[in-house]
């Protein structure tokens, strides 16, 4: 049976006897049994969360995406919330008096393994804040639902930090929450056992979300438009299309899953994209309506992305390639997004994501070469990127990537060699 940092905390709950906590949660903070960590660790009869944070969406999940979610009142516990997801950039770092009267930080978010998702920035950010404010911070890991072992992308330029690309990793990063943060603890010069990472009892880095039989949980729903592990799967290349005017599916039943915009050939896009003989996807051709976001109510054109082999799949690659692929098709309709983009007004989403210029300039002009050029090299940045993040892995995995050196946080001590991700 496969047991998070959650479910092992709460077997362990006379760990917090005695500390005042924050609890760093969203909605699919479950237990195995599936309910809230907060009321979870409520009802476990040693002490309840002095103060829940909640990242962007809120703490319940709420919220759609750039939306400030609020504070208050917690309804079920009258515990008092804090946002970490306001209506500015400051906003998403928290000053250290967030942490007043507290003496402990609990992070229990799901990420997904891709650069751009949010949670990863806000538990960093958090996590610094609590640490200044002389918190302890704990956090209680979850599996990568991508798998921890393939590892696809560029690393961002410098000075292409922002809260959709916040560290130096490739999009797909190969990380759980728990690790991520490890590396930054170690990049940023942390104190050795200022965090403490729950590692999650039986996953095996090589496992995506229910490759093994004992996967026997629901999935969490981490943000409204990630409704399924299969939107997860596409979801570190068809985020791109966010860096458009096509739409991306929100609105829809099939967010990520399906993209397209009301000038857009269906059969045309498949058939452009199927000639690229991307592995381990097939390309539907289909109509959608979507019910908000972009082109809310108009009838749209696109393809559904339908992932054969999830081994061989390559979303990023299979994501630029769509960028291309719309670009060469509808060059008099396509667009890249200028509306503010997660507090960002100066710079392209498109460039914010996919860390530089490379890729936009390359589609925008048409060359084939350039992008090709642009996508060999980051056999390089994955190359590198795997040596960095070594020392930081908690999970056993393929020969020379192996994790584990790291000790177990709830056996002998949270976080005694967790501080260094």
């Amino acid at each position: 049976m496969l047991l998070t940092g959650l479910d092992r905390l709460l077997a362990d709950a006379g760990r917090l006897a005695g500390r005042r906590y924050g609890l760093l949660a969203h909605a699919a903070s479950l237990t195995a049994g599936c309910e809230p960590a907060h009321l979870a660790l409520a009802a476990s009869g040693v002490v309840a969360p002095a103060v829940l944070f909640g990242p962007e969406h809120g703490l319940h999940g709420a919220e759609q995406d750039m939306v400030p979610a609020a504070g208050g009142r917690e309804p079920w516990t009258g515990v008092p919330v804090r946002s970490l997801y306001g209506e500015s950039a400051e906003s998403l770092r928290p000053e250290p008096g967030a942490f007043e009267g507290l003496d402990l930080l609990v992070v229990d978010l799901q990420d997904v393994g891709a650069r751009w998702y949010t949670y990863a920035a806000t538990a960093v950010w958090a996590a610094e804040a609590a640490l200044a404010a002389g918190c302890e911070v704990w956090v209680l890991d979850r599996p990568n639902p991508l798998g921890g072992e393939v590892v696809e992308g560029n690393l961002p330029a410098a000075g292409m930090e922002s809260f959709v690309g916040a560290f130096r990793l490739p999009v797909r990063h190969g990380l759980t929450l728990g690790e991520l943060v490890r590396l930054e603890a170690g990049r940023r010069g942390w104190a050795d056992g200022a965090v403490g990472v729950w590692e999650v009892a039986g996953w095996l880095r090589g496992e995506r979300w229910g490759d093994a039989a004992r996967w026997r949980r629901p999935w969490p729903v981490p943000s409204p438009n990630m409704p399924s592990v299969a939107t997860a799967l596409v979801y570190p290349g068809t985020c791109l299309v966010e860096a458009t005017e096509v739409s991306e599916g929100r609105g829809t039943a099939r967010p990520f899953e399906q993209v397209g915009a009301p000038w857009v050939d269906p059969v045309g896009l498949a058939g452009r994209l199927g000639e690229r003989g991307l592995p381990g996807v097939r390309f539907v051709p289909v109509y959608f309506r979507p019910q908000s976001h972009k082109h809310a109510g108009e009838l749209c054109g696109g393809v559904a992305l339908a992932v054969t082999d999830g081994a061989a799949f390559e979303p990023y690659r299979t994501g630029v390639e769509l960028l291309a692929a719309l670009r060469a098709s509808s060059p008099g309709d396509f667009a890249w997004r200028r509306r503010p983009y997660e507090f960002e007004v100066d710079r392209p989403a498109i460039d914010l994501l996919t860390g530089g210029e490379e890729c936009r300039r390359a589609v925008d002009s048409a060359d084939r070469a350039a992008l090709e050029a642009w996508i060999g090299s980051w056999t390089a940045d994955e190359a590198a990127f795997r040596d960095e993040r070594r020392p930081a892995l908690l999970y056993p995995g393929a020969a020379g990537d192996d994790g584990g050196g790291a000790g177990v946080a709830g056996d002998g001590g949270a976080g005694g060699d967790g501080g260094a991700a």
